[in-house]
Protein backbone atom coordinates (compact mmCIF):
# COMPACT_ATOMS: atom_id res chain seq x y z
CA UNK A 1 0.00 0.00 0.00
CA UNK A 2 1.39 3.39 -1.00
CA UNK A 3 1.56 5.96 1.78
CA UNK A 4 2.05 9.57 0.67
CA UNK A 5 1.78 12.62 2.95
CA UNK A 6 0.36 10.49 5.77
CA UNK A 7 -2.48 9.13 3.61
CA UNK A 8 -2.84 5.48 2.63
CA UNK A 9 -3.75 5.32 -1.04
CA UNK A 10 -6.10 2.48 -2.04
CA UNK A 11 -4.32 -0.27 -4.00
CA UNK A 12 -7.23 -1.16 -6.26
CA UNK A 13 -7.72 2.34 -7.76
CA UNK A 14 -6.07 3.83 -10.83
CA UNK A 15 -3.22 6.19 -10.00
CA UNK A 16 -5.12 9.28 -11.08
CA UNK A 17 -8.01 8.50 -8.72
CA UNK A 18 -5.83 7.20 -5.90
CA UNK A 19 -3.91 10.48 -5.62
CA UNK A 20 -7.18 12.40 -5.10
CA UNK A 21 -7.47 10.77 -1.66
CA UNK A 22 -4.87 13.34 -0.56
CA UNK A 23 -6.47 16.60 0.59
CA UNK A 24 -5.47 19.34 -1.85
CA UNK A 25 -4.98 17.11 -4.90
CA UNK A 26 -7.80 16.79 -7.43
CA UNK A 27 -8.04 15.02 -10.77
CA UNK A 28 -6.18 17.72 -12.69
CA UNK A 29 -3.33 17.94 -10.17
CA UNK A 30 -3.10 14.15 -10.04
CA UNK A 31 -2.78 13.95 -13.84
CA UNK A 32 -0.07 16.64 -13.81
CA UNK A 33 1.86 14.81 -11.07
CA UNK A 34 1.71 11.51 -12.95
CA UNK A 35 2.77 13.23 -16.21
CA UNK A 36 5.76 14.86 -14.52
CA UNK A 37 6.80 11.53 -12.98
CA UNK A 38 6.29 9.66 -16.27
CA UNK A 39 3.68 7.24 -14.91
CA UNK A 40 0.63 6.05 -16.87
CA UNK A 41 -2.78 7.09 -15.46
CA UNK A 42 -4.24 3.62 -15.83
CA UNK A 43 -1.67 1.80 -13.72
CA UNK A 44 -3.22 0.91 -10.36
CA UNK A 45 -1.66 2.24 -7.17
CA UNK A 46 -0.83 -1.30 -6.00
CA UNK A 47 1.29 -1.83 -9.12
CA UNK A 48 3.53 1.20 -8.53
CA UNK A 49 7.10 0.26 -7.65
CA UNK A 50 9.16 1.92 -4.92
CA UNK A 51 10.95 4.25 -7.36
CA UNK A 52 7.66 5.57 -8.75
CA UNK A 53 6.25 6.13 -5.25
CA UNK A 54 9.43 7.97 -4.23
CA UNK A 55 9.24 10.20 -7.35
CA UNK A 56 5.60 11.07 -6.64
CA UNK A 57 6.30 11.71 -2.95
CA UNK A 58 9.24 14.03 -3.75
CA UNK A 59 7.29 15.96 -6.39
CA UNK A 60 4.31 16.47 -4.08
CA UNK A 61 6.50 17.59 -1.16
CA UNK A 62 8.34 20.12 -3.34
CA UNK A 63 5.54 21.63 -5.41
CA UNK A 64 2.21 21.22 -3.60
CA UNK A 65 0.67 22.50 -0.40
CA UNK A 66 -1.39 19.57 0.91
CA UNK A 67 -3.11 18.09 3.98
CA UNK A 68 -2.36 19.90 7.29
CA UNK A 69 -0.47 22.81 5.78
CA UNK A 70 -3.30 23.53 3.31
CA UNK A 71 -6.03 23.15 5.95
CA UNK A 72 -4.29 25.55 8.31
CA UNK A 73 -3.73 28.13 5.54
CA UNK A 74 -7.44 27.99 4.59
CA UNK A 75 -8.41 28.48 8.26
CA UNK A 76 -5.97 31.40 8.55
CA UNK A 77 -7.49 33.03 5.45
CA UNK A 78 -10.99 32.72 6.92
CA UNK A 79 -9.76 34.11 10.27
CA UNK A 80 -8.13 37.04 8.47
CA UNK A 81 -11.43 37.86 6.71
CA UNK A 82 -13.25 37.73 10.05
CA UNK A 83 -10.65 39.94 11.76
CA UNK A 84 -10.75 42.71 9.15
CA UNK A 85 -14.55 42.67 9.28
CA UNK A 86 -15.20 42.48 5.55
CA UNK A 87 -18.54 41.26 4.21
CA UNK A 88 -17.32 37.69 3.69
CA UNK A 89 -15.81 37.64 7.17
CA UNK A 90 -19.06 38.79 8.75
CA UNK A 91 -20.99 36.08 6.87
CA UNK A 92 -18.51 33.48 8.19
CA UNK A 93 -18.87 34.84 11.71
CA UNK A 94 -22.67 34.64 11.80
CA UNK A 95 -22.83 31.33 9.95
CA UNK A 96 -24.63 32.39 6.78
CA UNK A 97 -23.74 31.57 3.15
CA UNK A 98 -20.66 33.47 2.03
CA UNK A 99 -20.95 33.39 -1.76
CA UNK A 100 -24.13 35.34 -2.41
CA UNK A 101 -26.72 32.59 -2.12
CA UNK A 102 -30.29 33.46 -1.18
CA UNK A 103 -31.28 32.73 2.41
CA UNK A 104 -35.02 33.43 2.33
CA UNK A 105 -36.09 29.86 1.61
CA UNK A 106 -33.05 27.60 1.60
CA UNK A 107 -29.52 27.74 3.08
CA UNK A 108 -30.38 25.14 5.75
CA UNK A 109 -26.89 23.65 5.57
CA UNK A 110 -25.29 26.88 6.78
CA UNK A 111 -28.11 28.12 9.02
CA UNK A 112 -28.67 24.81 10.83
CA UNK A 113 -31.89 23.20 11.95
CA UNK A 114 -35.10 25.26 11.70
CA UNK A 115 -35.94 27.47 14.65
CA UNK A 116 -39.70 27.88 14.64
CA UNK A 117 -40.97 31.33 15.59
CA UNK A 118 -44.44 31.45 17.16
CA UNK A 119 -47.12 33.63 15.54
CA UNK A 120 -48.48 36.65 17.37
CA UNK A 121 -51.85 35.95 18.94
CA UNK A 122 -54.71 38.02 17.55
CA UNK A 123 -56.43 40.24 20.08
CA UNK A 124 -59.94 39.09 20.91
CA UNK A 125 -62.69 41.70 20.88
Amino acid sequence: MARIAGVDLPNNKHGEIGLTYIYGIGRKSARKILDDCGIDYDIKVGEWNDDQIAKIRNLINEDYKIEGELRSSVQMNIKRLMDIGCYRGIRHRIGLPVRGQSTKNNARTRKGKKKTVANKKKATK
